[in-house]
């Protein structure tokens, strides 16, 4: 396991990401929903394809799983800490929040 929190919230996020935090976002939403709100530097890998596509995950540095609203990021974030990626943190409210509280000409969903 990991002393690393399991979350992170947007306000958080966005103050790492200012700060030039050496950080991958993993976005584990379908391809339709990527058509309708990104993070453009995002590793987009859908959740049911993670498993085939682990490899793809940095393990050196914070990766933060994105979903919707984080049901399913916090699955994936679960699932990657016992596959080796002990750096995922969940983001808490997904792109959602994100959206709501930090970039809202992303629009929502």
């Amino acid at each position: 396991m990991t002393d690393q929190p399991d979350a992170v919230t947007v306000a958080e996020l966005d103050r790492r990401r200012r700060a030039g935090e050496t950080l991958t976002i993993l976005d584990v939403r379908e391809p339709w929903e990527l058509d309708r709100a990104r993070f453009p530097d995002a590793l987009a890998i859908p959740l049911m394809t993670l498993p085939a596509r682990v490899a793809e995950v940095p393990t050196d540095h914070p990766v933060v799983v994105v979903c919707h609203h984080g049901m399913r990021s916090y699955q994936a974030m679960s699932w990657l800490r016992q596959n080796g990626v002990a750096n995922a943190i969940n983001l808490e409210g997904g792109i959602d929040a994100w959206a709501r509280q930090i970039e809202p000409t992303m629009g929502v969903y």
